[in-house]
Parts: C-alpha cells; sequence; structure tokens
C-alpha cells in the first residue's frame, strides 16, 4: 500500500535552483515519486511511497526549506504507485496567476472546515465559486456550484472581476492551493465576505459521510488514480490514450470510445494518422501485456 502525501507551503525560498537538487537526489534514493513545484513564493506538490518514506520525506522538505508546518496537507492511500517518476519543477508561481503571493498579504483566515461547508453552500445568497478546470468540474462538483470554464488558470482573474462584491464567495479546488491564491486577488480587490474550503475536495471528502454530502460525482486528481470518491477510494474514471481527458464509465460505452485511441471528447478532432498510429500503440500494449511484459508506454496526466 502506497501513501500519497499532498501539500503546499507559502514561502519566500531563495536558492531554488540548489534547493531542488538537493531534495531531487534525496528522494531518489527512497525511490519516492511525484510532482512537486517550487518557486519563490513557495512549493506545492504530491508524492508518493511507503509511509515511512513518506515521513522521511516530509522532514527532509521542512529542514531544506527551513519550516516546520505546511499551510495545507492530505493523506491519501493507493494500492499502486500512482506516478511513474519524481518531477521536480522550478516555476515562477506554485499557480500561475500573475500573482506572487506572501504572508503580508494573507489578511485574514477564512477557510471553513468541512463539517460547516456544508450551511455556507446550502445558503441561496452564497456564489459558490468551483475554481477548477472545466474538465474537472465535469468529473464532479458541489451543488449549486459555478465554474468559470477557464482552461489556463491566468484567465481566472477576468472571471473573478465581473463577481458581485456584495455577495458572498465560497471557492473549492481540490487542494485549497488554487483558492489561496484566488482569494487574496479577492481581497485586494475590495471583496469582503470569501471563504475558501479547507484542505479543498479531498479533505471534505474524507471527512464528511457520504450520506451528509453536497458533493455530486468523483473528484478528479492529477495522478493515475485518475479520480477519488467519498473517503478518498479509489474512482470509476479512467484516462483516454487520445486527449488524456478523464473519461467515465458511460463514455466507454460511446460508438466514439476505442480503447488507446478516441473518446466522445476527441473523436471528431483526431487525424486518420492520429488515431492509426494510437491503435498500433495499442496494440503493441496488448501484446506485451500477453506475454506477460510491461509496455514502454507510460504516460500520467500533468
Amino acid at each position: 500500500m502506497f501513501e500519497v502525501f499532498g501539500f503546499y507551503k507559502f514561502i519566500k525560498l531563495i536558492s531554488l535552483k540548489k534547493n531542488k537538487d538537493i531534495l531531487q537526489n534525496i528522494l531518489k534514493e527512497k525511490s519516492i515519486r511525484g510532482t512537486i513545484i517550487i518557486s519563490n513564493e513557495g512549493l506545492n506538490g504530491t508524492i508518493t511511497a511507503k509511509p515511512v518514506d513518506i515521513k522521511f520525506a516530509i522532514n527532509k522538505i521542512n529542514k531544506i526549506f527551513k519550516f516546520k508546518e505546511f499551510d495545507s496537507k492530505n493523506n491519501s492511500k493507493s494500492i499502486f504507485q500512482p506516478f511513474h517518476k519524481l518531477k521536480i519543477k522550478i516555476k515562477k508561481e506554485v499557480v500561475p496567476m500573475n500573482l506572487l503571493l506572501n504572508k503580508k498579504m494573507q489578511k485574514k483566515d477564512s477557510h471553513v472546515e468541512p463539517n460547516k461547508w456544508n450551511k455556507l453552500i446550502k445558503d441561496k445568497n452564497t456564489f459558490v465559486l468551483d475554481s477548477r478546470k472545466p474538465f474537472e468540474y465535469r468529473v464532479g462538483t458541489f451543488k449549486r456550484s459555478i465554474n468559470p470554464d477557464v482552461a489556463n488558470f491566468r484567465d481566472f482573474p477576468k472571471f473573478l472581476n465581473k463577481l458581485d462584491k456584495a455577495k458572498p464567495i465560497a471557492m473549492f479546488c481540490t487542494g485549497g492551493i488554487r483558492c489561496e491564491k484566488a482569494s487574496v486577488y479577492l481581497e485586494k480587490k475590495g471583496f469582503k465576505n470569501v471563504y475558501q474550503l479547507k484542505g479543498g475536495i479531498l479533505n471534505y471528502l474524507k471527512k464528511v459521510d457520504e450520506k451528509d454530502s453536497l458533493w455530486k460525482g468523483e473528484c478528479f486528481v492529477f495522478d493515475n488514480r485518475i479520480s477519488l470518491k467519498h473517503g478518498l477510494k479509489i474512482g470509476t474514471y479512467s484516462m483516454c490514450s487520445g486527449c488524456r481527458s478523464p473519461i467515465s464509465i458511460k463514455d466507454k460505452k460511446s460508438k466514439k470510445y476505442e480503447e488507446g485511441v478516441s473518446c466522445p471528447n476527441c473523436l471528431d478532432r483526431l487525424s486518420e494518422i492520429q488515431k492509426s498510429r494510437f491503435r498500433m500503440r495499442q496494440n503493441q500494449i496488448n501484446r506485451a501485456k500477453e506475454l506477460g511484459k510491461e509496455h514502454i508506454f507510460k504516460k500520467e496526466f500533468s
């Protein structure tokens, strides 16, 4: 059983290249996989390994970047290793929004605990905002939520600028980091009642019983588990090999679905050359399975 540990921390960081190399070497020695983004404003990541090695990694991250506690963290389990490799990237921002976050900008604690979230979003005066990408929204979301339908988070402020400042805004995302930046942006623009789900959707699905839940569907995650259900159990979604979009059981029953080739989202957009290439790859994968071998094709969603 693998432990999956997601985290973020907003903190002023220096010596990014040096610390990236140190961390990468340490984690590789323990066969720890996942994705970590570091920038001058902090770090954000998800890593997977055996529980004892995750504990080791947390201690090393805290020591290298000189802080004691993460701003947010979440733990879940996986019966298989959900990442193919370790990737540590240096970026201008941990979440691209053209807004570098620092502690001085975090004016108030607007986090709402999962057990109080339902009451907030049931209020018809509250604007419930799903700050994730459209394909994530289609996999699952909260009742009454609105999605801005922007593919790039850098375009998110254009949507936020249109919101009513008089209305309470309840925002949520997978683990909380996208809302962290969006809430600060709104406060800078003069919004007074901005709230965010503490620990994000994953924290809600972990702590709120399904019978009491206002969540509908599953939660997309950026690893090879694809989606999670209540209790953070692995969901029912797969990934289309043609367009790298999450696909449901219903999608697989469509005439437009072909394993390893296409789905209803992409069939009409793929060229015949692409389809032929994907079919050849799928035949190779099937042949490798028959021989008890592992095919070289390993591509995770990122």
